[in-house]
């Protein structure tokens, strides 16, 4: 459409509008910059919607991994105490699946001593009258004495011997205790079990010692079999199995038993299919036909979100032969809904990992890697790729094409600009005539006005001469 001027504004002395008249004129060419800038707004937002893809993606890639790894959660053992107040019990990979009578005759303790009352409290010397020296003998484990000498005024009161003491790493803790009888010096060994048995072989301070306690090792049976611990910390006792004690038996065996955790199967299986149905759910939205609005989703004809489309959902139709019958997802329990997204049959999966564990490991990972998820990892780790993922790739097409846009509309921008400076020159030297006009027909109006106006003129043989510089 041409752009109208009026002419009786033009000549009343108003001018051009010149801003608005050259916006106009750039108008009419600056159409193909509209469309660019459409364009490029459209790659933005697909490139939002890939990497909100790609990270679901991602995601399901580490969720698969779980399920894929020998030592994850598909091969993950429990041990379950009947009595978690006599003791509790962890298992890794290792162990093997049975049940275990366990009683606990007494648990590893650790030494101590400690004195009397000292009727000189915690700041008075402990050596006897006129005593220039003093030494306790403290014995740990068995071990050879050691000499723990005392000095006046550096280490003779009760305070400062539990300093000392704590600073020679004797491997026993010294503290004073206070209450309503007095204070005394009590030593408590930092290990439990005979190695922790604490006695005083010498002294010849004023304190007094009493009989040493504790230092026992832990006493208790396993299947019938006796076993001793200097720790209430188990190790060995049952290959793969972690025994932590709390209290004895009482005469009351545990019953632990080993066997697979379901608990760990069952939270990475779901873990798995949540991750899965994100990445359909976000496919599916960006890509379904909208029958309210006759438009196709933001991505529906990228044929590289297709591909990875296709892909996922051939993964997940995966099927073996034989295993026990579990050949599929949905013989787990695990259905394929009408949009490609999962839903888990809680009882169904739960059943199947307590009747043949073995089975559901061996349908998701094998040794041979031919199981669900070592195909699907497979499948996951070449569609990730940093460079030659299906969606990086898809990335880094569209970021090339928004770069070739960039330069495209600066370039664009960059010609508008000059042009606009070109026109706006050129009008408003028009404009600055247009404003003179009124003027100019005025001056000559009224020199035409003095033609014939005097009687010399009358007579005169020569033409009058304008002097308005028309």
């Amino acid at each position: 459409m041409g752009i109208s001027l009026n002419p009786a504004t033009l000549l009343s002395g108003q001018g051009l509008d010149i801003s608005s008249l050259v916006s106009q004129i750039l108008s009419q060419g600056s159409g193909q910059l509209t469309d660019w800038q459409g364009e490029q707004s459209t790659l933005q937002s697909q490139a939002s919607d890939l990497t909100v893809i790609n990270t679901a993606l991602t995601n399901l890639a580490t969720a698969v991994t779980a399920l894929a790894d020998p030592l994850g959660a598909l091969t993950a053992q429990s041990a379950t105490s009947s009595d978690t107040s006599v003791l509790s019990a962890t298992a890794d990979t290792t162990a093997a699946a049975g049940n275990h009578t366990i009683a606990v005759s007494n648990l590893a303790t650790a030494g101590a001593v400690y004195t009397n009352e000292f009727a000189g409290g915690t700041n008075t010397s402990i050596l006897p009258t006129n005593a220039t020296s003093g030494e306790i003998d403290l014995q740990i484990g068995g071990a050879t004495p050691v000499p723990i000498t005392i000095t006046p005024g550096s280490n003779d009161t009760l305070t400062t011997l539990a300093s000392y003491i704590n600073h020679q790493n004797l491997g026993v803790n010294a503290s004073v205790v206070t209450d309503a009888n007095g204070s005394r010096l009590a030593l408590v060994s930092k290990n439990t079990g005979s190695a922790g048995a604490l006695a005083i072989t010498g002294n010849n301070t004023s304190l007094s010692f009493n009989t040493p306690t504790g230092g026992l090792n832990a006493q208790l049976t396993i299947d019938g079999v006796p076993y001793a611990s200097a720790s209430n910390t188990v190790i060995g006792a049952i290959p793969g199995v972690t025994l932590d004690l709390a209290n004895a038996s009482s005469g009351n065996p545990v019953q632990l038993i080993v066997g697979p955790d379901a608990g760990q199967a069952t939270t990475a299986i779901n873990n798995f299919v949540s991750a899965y149905n994100q990445v359909i759910s976000d496919i599916n939205q960006e890509t379904t036909y909208n029958t309210t609005t006759n438009s196709q989703g933001p991505l529906g004809s990228d044929s590289l979100v297709t591909q990875l489309q296709t892909s996922i959902l051939n993964d997940a139709a995966f099927s073996v032969t034989g295993n026990g019958g579990y050949v599929n997802l949905a013989a787990l329990g695990i259905n394929t809904n009408n949009d490609g997204t999962l839903t888990v049959d809680s009882s169904q999966l739960s059943s199947a990992l307590a009747s043949n564990p073995a089975a559901v490991q061996n349908f998701f990972q094998n040794t041979a890697s031919t199981g669900f998820a070592n195909v699907f990892n497979t499948d996951l780790t070449n569609l990730t790729d940093p460079t030659q993922g299906v969606l990086n790739v898809d990335l880094a097409q569209n970021t090339a094409e928004q770069a070739d846009l960039t330069t495209s509309i600066n370039n664009f921008q960059t010609q508008l600009t000059a042009q606009q400076t070109a026109l706006t020159a050129q009008y408003a030297a028009v404009n600055a005539a247009l404003q003179a006009y009124p003027l100019l027909l005025q001056e000559m109006t009224e020199t035409l006005a003095t033609l014939g106006s005097g009687s010399s003129s009358a007579t005169s043989t020569t033409a009058p001469v304008l002097t308005s510089g028309l």
